[in-house]
C-alpha cells in the first residue's frame, strides 16, 4: 500500500520541475468568446499530426510491462488535485490509480488517474486493455487548480478523470467531478457544439476520415474497452459531439 504514496511523492517533484507540457508553454493565450471559452483556431503545422513525446511525471516501468495500482488518495496528491470542500464526492470515495501506458514516442510511461472507488478496477482493466492494444496517449496526470483558472492556449492534450468543475456549458457538476468520467487524448478527439470547439486549436481533427493515431472510432479498442465496462462514449452524441469522453453515467 506504500507505493502509491512514494510514486505521488516523486509525481509531485518532477511536476514541480518540470513544469507545464512544452506545447502549452509554447503557445499563446487566445482572445476569448463571450461564454469564456476560447476562440477556435486554424491547427498550426506543428499540431496537425501531433505526436508529441511523453514528458515523464512518474516512474516508467523497468521492464515496459504492464503494471497498475489502486489505493486511497494520498493527501499529497489530493492537496494538488482539484479537491476542495464543497465538490460532490469525498476523498474517501476517491482512489488514485497509475496505470502504465504507451506514449506517442513507442515507449512506456506511467500516468495517474483519480477516480471514483467503485469503478477503480475497472478503470485500471481498460487501460490495461489500451496498453494490449498498443493504443498511444500522450499524457496523463492529475489535473491541478491553477489550470482551471489558466487563460486557454487551445493545446490540450492530458488523458484525465477526475476534475471538480461543472459540465462543459452547464451549472450542474461534470461526471468528471464524480470521478465517473475520463477524457482521452482530447487533442485529437476534440469536443464540439456548433463553432466551440475544445481544444480550441484542435480543429483538423473534426476531420475524422483522418486515420492518425490517438484518434478514437466507433469500433476502435478504446470505445470497445469502455463498452466492456458499461461506460458510453461522447462521440456518438449528437450535439455537442465529445469525441474524447467517456463516462458512467452517460453525461
Amino acid at each position: 500500500m506504500r507505493r502509491p504514496v512514494i510514486i505521488a511523492t516523486l509525481a509531485a517533484a518532477a511536476l514541480a520541475l518540470a513544469g507545464p507540457p512544452a506545447a502549452a508553454a509554447e503557445r499563446p493565450r487566445l482572445p476569448l468568446r463571450p461564454d469564456g471559452y476560447g476562440v477556435a483556431q486554424p491547427t498550426p503545422p506543428d499540431l496537425v499530426d501531433r505526436r508529441f513525446p511523453t514528458r515523464d511525471v512518474l516512474p516508467p516501468p523497468v521492464d515496459g510491462a504492464f503494471t497498475s495500482t489502486v489505493a486511497p488518495v494520498p493527501d499529497d496528491v489530493l492537496a494538488r488535485s482539484t479537491w476542495k470542500p464543497g465538490c460532490p464526492v469525498q476523498p474517501e470515495d476517491l482512489r488514485y490509480v497509475t496505470v502504465v501506458f504507451h506514449g506517442f514516442d513507442g515507449a512506456a510511461h506511467t500516468g495517474e488517474l483519480i477516480v471514483a472507488a467503485a469503478v477503480a478496477g475497472d478503470v485500471a482493466r481498460v487501460f490495461g486493455d489500451l496498453y494490449e492494444a498498443r493504443f498511444p496517449i500522450e499524457e496523463m496526470r492529475v489535473v491541478e487548480p491553477a489550470e482551471l483558472a489558466a487563460p486557454p492556449t487551445g493545446d490540450d492534450n492530458n488523458t484525465t478523470a477526475f476534475v471538480c468543475r461543472p459540465a462543459t456549458g452547464s451549472t450542474k457538476w461534470s461526471a468528471h467531478a464524480l470521478g465517473l468520467a475520463v477524457d482521452v487524448n482530447p487533442f485529437q478527439n476534440p469536443y464540439s457544439k456548433g463553432d466551440l470547439v475544445l481544444p480550441e486549436l484542435a480543429s483538423a481533427y473534426l476531420d475524422r476520415d483522418r486515420d492518425l493515431p490517438g484518434m478514437i472510432r466507433d469500433g476502435c479498442p478504446v470505445v470497445a474497452a469502455f463498452e466492456r465496462i458499461g461506460w458510453t462514449w461522447g462521440g456518438r452524441w449528437t450535439s455537442p459531439v465529445d469525441r474524447h469522453h467517456f463516462s458512467q453515467t452517460g453525461t
